[in-house]
């Protein structure tokens, strides 16, 4: 199965199943053209000081937020878009990605604080990818997976006693915590949710749409 048949059969069956109020993440249940944006939001809530940036727009121009959890199966299915996009764009955007663990995956938010831990060091991006990558190994277990994590961390070269020091502190959590109240205060239900330059773009079922919708941006 190709990159874009997967991310475009995952973000179908989250429209799907939001759509017959099966899940409590994405979207909006109204009828929507693909790639259509919803209204702006306060860019100083959307991207704060701290939030972690996979790329920088060398003029600040097109910045594009994605709200996740790690452990959601959809959000794995859009992290081969997002590197894609990254590597084609590369400073001609700014990416940033902010935390959103859903209560309904048993490990979500401890792979958020593992990230910010990660982040302490800073290796959030090579966190971040070892997460994603890995989905299959950990996700969806009902047990803590912090030996996973650790040994991601190990595979990082990071320190481990800091590592997991930061990992069970209160600051962490409460990092974390900030993010997900952000997205919640900016209308995010779920995950993946994609802001491009202020606003919430809904219903984007393939790489090719969020690309065009960034086209289209960086045109503008």
């Amino acid at each position: 199965m190709t990159r874009n048949t997967r991310l475009t059969l995952a973000m179908i069956l989250v429209v799907i199943l939001a759509g017959l109020g099966v899940l409590t993440v994405n979207r909006h249940t109204a009828p929507r053209t693909a790639g259509q944006t919803g209204a702006p939001v306060d860019p100083a809530v959307l991207v704060r000081d701290d939030s972690h940036r996979l790329s920088t727009s060398a003029d600040g121009r097109v910045t594009l937020v994605e709200f996740l959890d790690f452990e959601c199966e959809s959000c794995a299915a859009a992290y081969p878009a997002v590197k894609d996009i990254l590597a084609t764009y590369q400073d001609r955007i700014t990416v940033v990605v902010r935390y959103f663990p859903v209560p309904g995956h048993p490990n979500a938010e401890l792979a958020a604080r593992a990230a910010q831990a990660a982040a302490n060091q800073d290796r959030f991006a090579g966190m971040y990818a070892l997460l994603f990558e890995n989905q299959d190994a950990w996700g969806h277990q009902r047990t803590p997976q912090t030996e996973a994590f650790l040994g991601y961390a190990r595979t990082l070269g990071l320190d481990l006693e800091r590592f997991a020091r930061d990992l069970d502190d209160p600051a962490t959590a409460a990092r974390v915590a900030r993010d997900k109240s952000d997205g919640e205060s900016v209308g995010v239900r779920g995950t993946p949710t994609f802001f491009l330059d202020g606003r919430e773009l809904t219903q984007v079922r393939t790489q090719e749409d969020l690309v065009a919708a960034i086209d289209a941006a960086l045109a503008g």
